[in-house]
């Protein structure tokens, strides 16, 4: 809590010698100026004290209080408004009165006895007043139903006429038209108050101060026809009623027109006279009662969502429970209908017991454009991801312990985030006039020497309304943290990690994260996480400094790895939460084309979410990429793969090719940032010595699939959509696959990086690098190490991911320096562990050669390529490679293939005296005869005596 807004505005009375108290809320304005009302006492001279009712404004931006009217009497104000111009004051008021009743009661001898009775019932009354002349203007509105009266806005202030709504409960809207005389010398009076009907009955309505739209809720009669030849009476129509939220658009010199029209699934929603408990809260301004709380909170970006609260019991429940009770537990769940992604998610939370649940009225609230919070006081926080990049899908769930809160809080409102009125005002201010307007550093006002803070995107200034205390809803890092550590739910986990990567761009903050989940490495979910941050990390390097041509491109990327429309159970403080998806059926129906519009394609709130539906619509018919299919083909490919076979001309990794030249971009793009993690360096060389390695022949299966996968499905939506503007061409598509990819490679060694940090391998202290730090590092680190990179490997593979240039040989000595010898073999012949040449060659010099560890050696040397092998083959000098070396050097000669291999003949023909190793008489030794039979099979220029000679003496020795 930041204060409290009746203690700060008493400081802001010009009178100090008066009493102010009893501060109650009226009502919240366009421009986010709020409606006061409070109990003045003044002490009189003849020591008598005077009690009346003062109603102010308040200017937030100016910090202003200003005194409309003070009554004479004291009145129960309960809502009021106030014009454009602060000339009139319209207000309602609650008065108790007594009506008079019949009561008809039956005797014993069936007579009928007549007796009369008085009740006490609240009743409004509506008015408005003149605040220059102080006249009054009676509205004779005496209703016991709920009233509410409203000023209209307008873009461009009139003097000569004003409009306000006047709502009337179960019975009608009208909006009454105020006409000023002009031809007064002094103050215009008004001359005329006009009114006509717009809305007949209703049950509900809300009032949309931001954008002018009445909402409100009617029983729509929707005609059916049921034909039938052997009764004529069902040749007749029937009509049969739904519940229907409207929105009424009012517009400055234009009719209102109904922009939309959706049908409703309430259920028991009553048409009777008993309307139950009226709240009279004010923000927003709505009529309703206790059996609905409806709330619709929308952004003028094209965002609109329908937030329903609501109690209820499951129906194997009802019958042992009977009625209500104090002790009994009922279902608190809440439903938000995000009209621009067409669905409705539902949040269910069961086991509250109905006399806690019946005093809870959760808030809903728009978060950093991309969110919307749920606070539910005692209960939790939800975070509901609803912004318009993706569809609604990694959502947050938490439990309400947070210290933003009042612990005391009872129900909490948003009021109007004055940042973004304010900013929204200088873009129109300098399109129009080029004027500058500077925001007063984005404050609200300043009381009592601090500063109201403005809903600051981290922030949602909101008031207990009950109370009026001044709190900021807000999320802070440190608090999802928290949550990330405490939370054991795999979506919850995922949601925070998608917040950070995707919405707050903050590898810091990622990089904590992966170090909590290093903790218990052995957790299976830890792909997953991994797999989050690859995949959305590999996004939101993408879409920065994008072109907009290329930006449709962008819906046909993957962002995360949570399905759409996901139903899963959150347990949070012992509660079993049940969060679901529904999708709408085609909901542009109900909505108002632009076309059909009183100005066509006039930009406002309703062009705005119709354009987001139609690309919706779109974006279904064409899913988002999926690189799990990519690593269905790399099975196949990979089980054939030669690297030796591949040149670096054929690769994208070709010094002349564009995806060299797209890396050294995104390098330029990320070498701007001030996060100093994406420029640390990795613990070993990102250097390959083979020709084309693993990482490339995946870079390259990516790029084609991406290229390939953009150019059908973006090219052609594009071309057809009007909505865009632009069309994507071949060449765009194919840079666009280049830089996902490049990105694809950069987002893999950030991770690399952050998984090292978490192992307690810090760069900045060892000062060795792959190998030798791999020797140097404890059996601790060690083997931290390796479980986190086995998992990073794991999702790698499932997702097609490259890894960074020197990890396959990096994590292979890693894992024969973690692992028992037997089972790091088995990790070789499943694959997990590729023995380049380099890695290889070290095991082999690290392997003694004893007896056993040369069977060890030729067993590792035969789960190698061929040419890899020979290649080891004859830098490893032991007995057994000689003698192996000679039977391919005799067999290829038999075979009739020449050597490949002359410069080793020469060594091995210095070491020894020719034909003189073996003297014999006879020339009958089986080196002779061998030998004899070789040179009839070749020239003696492509025979190696000296390997011949040094695998026949080595022969005689026992080494095995």
């Amino acid at each position: 809590m930041i204060g409290n807004l009746a203690a700060k505005l008493r400081l802001l009375l010009p009178d100090k010698t008066v009493t102010a108290e009893q501060w109650k809320l009226l009502g919240q304005e366009k421009d986010g100026s709020l409606l006061i009302c409070w109990l003045e006492e003044k002490l009189l001279q003849d020591d008598t004290v005077l009690q009346y009712t003062v109603v102010g404004h308040y200017d937030r931006i100016k910090n202003k209080l200003q005194i409309l009217h003070r009554f004479q009497m004291i009145l129960n104000i309960v809502q009021a408004t106030v014009n454009q111009s602060c000339s009139l004051l319209g207000y309602v008021t609650k008065q108790n009165s007594t009506i008079e009743k019949l009561l008809v009661e039956s005797t014993e001898e069936n007579n009928s006895k007549v007796e009369e009775s008085t009740v006490n019932v609240e009743t409004y009354q509506a008015y408005i007043m003149k605040l220059d002349t102080e006249k009054l203007y009676d509205l004779e509105i005496e209703r016991s139903k709920q009233v509410r009266i409203q000023f209209l806005y307008r873009e461009k202030l009139q003097s000569t006429t004003d409009k306000f709504l006047l709502l009337l409960h179960q019975e009608c809207v009208m909006i009454y038209t105020v006409v000023f005389d002009t031809s007064a010398e002094t103050l215009w009076e008004i001359q005329e108050l006009k009114h006509e009907e717009l809305v007949k009955e209703f049950v509900w309505a809300q009032w949309d101060m931001t954008n002018q739209v009445l909402y409100h809720i009617h029983h729509r009669r929707i005609p059916t026809s049921l034909v039938s030849e052997d009764n004529d009476e069902n040749n007749m129509k029937s009509t049969r009623s739904n519940p229907t939220l409207s929105g009424l658009q009012f517009h400055d010199d234009l009719p209102h027109e109904t922009v939309i029209n959706i049908p409703l699934n309430l259920p028991q929603l009553s048409t009777t006279s008993n309307c139950g408990t009226y709240e009279d809260d004010v923000i927003p301004l709505r009529v309703h009662d206790c059996s609905l709380d409806l709330i619709v909170v929308s952004d003028s970006k094209g965002m609109v969502c329908v937030c329903h609260h609501y109690l209820y019991r499951p129906m194997k429940t009802q019958h042992v429970l009977g009625s209500l009770n104090e002790s009994n537990t009922v279902h608190f769940a809440y439903s938000v209908t995000l009209l621009h992604h067409s669905c409705v998610i539902h949040c269910v939370i069961p086991g509250i017991p109905w006399s806690r649940a019946k005093l809870i009225r959760p808030t809903f609230a728009i978060y950093q454009n991309h969110y919307m919070i749920v606070f539910v006081q005692g209960l939790l926080i939800h975070l509901l991801e609803i912004g318009l990049n993706h569809d609604p899908c990694c959502h947050i769930l938490c439990g309400s312990s947070t210290p933003v809160v009042s612990q005391h809080a009872s129900y909490l409102v948003p009021l109007l985030d004055l940042q973004n009125m304010e900013e929204g005002n200088h873009k129109k201010q300098e399109s129009s006039s080029s004027l500058h307007h500077n925001i007063a550093e984005n404050k609200i006002g300043y009381l009592d020497g601090s500063s109201i803070f403005c809903n600051s995107g981290s922030k949602i200034l909101t008031i207990d309304l009950p109370t009026l205390d001044l709190v900021e809803l807000s999320i802070s890092s440190d608090f999802l943290v928290d949550i990330f550590r405490k939370e054991s739910s795999v979506e919850v986990r995922l949601g925070i990690l998608h917040y950070f990567i995707c919405h707050k761009n903050d590898m810091e903050m990622i990089a904590e994260l992966v170090s909590i989940v290093a903790e218990k490495p052995r957790l299976l979910e830890i792909v997953r996480y991994m797999q989050e941050i690859l995949i959305g990390g590999s996004y939101t390097l993408v879409q920065k400094n994008l072109l907009a041509d290329a930006m449709p491109l962008l819906t046909l990327l993957p962002v995360t790895t949570m399905e759409e429309y996901m139903s899963f159970e959150i347990k949070v403080n012992d509660l079993n939460i049940t969060l679901s998806h529904e999708k709408l059926w085609n909901t542009s129906v109900m909505l108002l084309s632009p076309q059909q519009r009183l100005v066509p394609y006039q930009s406002d709130l309703w062009t705005r979410l119709w354009e987001q539906l139609n690309k919706n619509i779109k974006i279904k018919d064409k899913p988002r990429f999926q690189p799990s299919k990519i690593a269905e083909k790399l099975l196949v490919s990979l089980a054939c793969y030669q690297p030796e076979a591949l040149s670096r001309c054929s690769t994208p990794m070709s010094p002349s090719g564009g995806f060299v030249m797209a890396t050294v971009a995104l390098g330029d793009l990320l070498g701007n940032r001030s996060n100093k993690l994406l420029d640390s360096s990795l613990p070993f060389t990102e250097s390959e010595s083979c020709t084309a390695s693993k990482q490339e022949h995946i870079v390259s299966v990516n790029l084609r699939e991406l290229s390939m996968y953009l150019l059908k499905n973006g090219v052609q939506s594009s071309t057809s959509s009007h909505i865009q503007g632009s069309s994507c061409t071949a060449l765009q598509v194919h840079a666009m696959a280049t830089r996902y990819v490049a990105a694809q490679l950069e987002t893999s060694r950030i991770l690399c990086h952050m998984l090292c940090r978490a192992a307690n391998v810090d760069l900045r202290i060892e000062q060795e690098r792959g190998f030798m730090l791999i020797d140097q590092l404890d059996n601790g680190k060690r083997w931290l190490l390796f479980m986190l990179l086995e998992r990073y490997r794991y999702a790698l593979e499932n997702i097609a991911y490259p890894a960074p240039q020197g990890f396959t040989s990096f994590f292979t000595y890693l894992g024969y320096k973690t692992l028992n010898y037997s089972m790091f073999v088995q990790y070789v012949q499943r694959a997990v562990f590729e023995l380049q040449v380099d890695v290889t060659k070290i095991i082999m010099a690290d392997i003694s050669d004893t007896k056993e560890n040369t069977i060890k050696k030729l067993a590792l040397l035969s789960l190698l390529p061929r040419s890899r092998a020979k290649r080891l083959l004859n830098q490893w000098l032991h007995p057994v490679s000689f003698m192996l070396r000679a039977r391919e050097h005799a067999a290829n000669i038999l075979s009739g293939e020449v050597a490949q291999n002359r410069a080793r003949s020469f060594q091995h023909r210095n070491n020894h005296n020719g034909l003189a190793a073996f003297p014999s008489a006879d020339r009958l030794s089986p080196l002779d005869t061998f030998l004899d039979l070789l040179t009839a099979k070749a020239s003696l220029a492509e025979l190696d005596f000296g390997l011949l000679m040094e695998a026949t003496v080595t022969s005689t020795e026992d080494f095995l």
